[in-house]
């Protein structure tokens, strides 16, 4: 069940796409190494959506609903490999109708990160990007670092991405990260891409070996296939994952990390 409330923001968001991919993403958890030209712009809207378990609050039963997420982001190219980006996050409460539902990994915040290619591509036998960002939202603050490796094999792209966040809670709460990614595309015809990509999520608390782990603290993996359409005046990004580890679990109350994910991507150049 997806909130009502929710409903106009999923339009509006889809709506907001506009006329020219500049640099399509080739995976939805995954970023390559290509960066904006000095002075072009690009606009990315997000859309993620989880089966997870609430509690109705007229009845006290336990239902599953859609929890959404959402993020925008608008990139720019400082330099030809130097790329500023800065985000908006959105994830909606669901309402007085459900309760005991779990935080999302997204909070209401913001983002900027720079994007900073190494060499151009084919330069190196593996292509390199470095990536930092900070985030701010309702829940705390976060530092986050990439490795991006890219090797491209004629039709055949492989990407990864080295990645692991700091968080410090306003509670005093602090946590390591780690979400490395790992996919590879194929160019099936000029404008779609198929694929494949897995992606992982594991939160740790320093001081907290041997304690008893809490499930939306992980680690978590995720597979699932991806395509891409690259449409000539915008892009489309989609995947679908189901969660590799603690497979056959039946969803709970306050589990975050649903059996499966679903993230759409669209863009277009600004």
């Amino acid at each position: 069940m997806l909130s009502l409330r929710a409903a106009p923001v999923v339009l509006a968001l889809l709506l907001s796409a506009g006329t020219a991919a500049a640099n399509p993403k080739a995976l939805p958890f995954t970023y390559g190494v290509q960066t904006n030209p000095k002075g072009q712009g690009e606009l990315e809207t997000y859309v993620d959506l989880v089966p997870l378990k609430a509690r109705d609050a007229e009845t006290g039963q336990t239902v599953s609903y859609l929890s959404p997420q959402f993020q925008m982001e608008f990139e720019r190219g400082l330099t030809d490999r130097l790329e500023l980006g800065i985000y908006v996050t959105f994830a909606p409460h669901m309402g007085e109708s459900l309760t005991s539902y779990p935080e999302t990994m997204t909070g209401n915040g913001s983002k900027q990160r720079l994007r900073w290619r190494l060499a151009d591509e084919g330069d190196w036998p593996i292509d390199v990007a470095l990536y930092g960002e900070v985030t701010e939202n309702e829940r705390e603050i976060e530092l986050e670092g990439k490795v991006i490796l890219q090797k491209r094999l004629g039709n055949v792209l492989l990407l990864s991405n080295l990645w692991v966040e700091h968080e410090f809670g306003f509670e005093g709460k602090r946590e390591w990260v780690f979400n490395p990614t790992l996919g590879v595309q194929y160019q099936a015809t000029p404008s779609i891409f198929p694929g494949v990509e897995a992606w992982m999520r594991a939160e740790y608390e320093p001081g907290s070996a041997g304690e008893v782990r809490d499930f939306n603290a992980g680690p978590h993996v995720y597979v699932g296939p991806t395509l891409m359409a690259n449409l000539g005046t915008f892009f489309v990004t989609t995947g679908y994952y189901l969660r590799a580890t603690s497979f056959g679990r039946t969803m709970g109350l306050g589990d975050a990390m649903g059996a499966s994910w679903f993230r759409l991507i669209v863009g277009f150049n600004m």
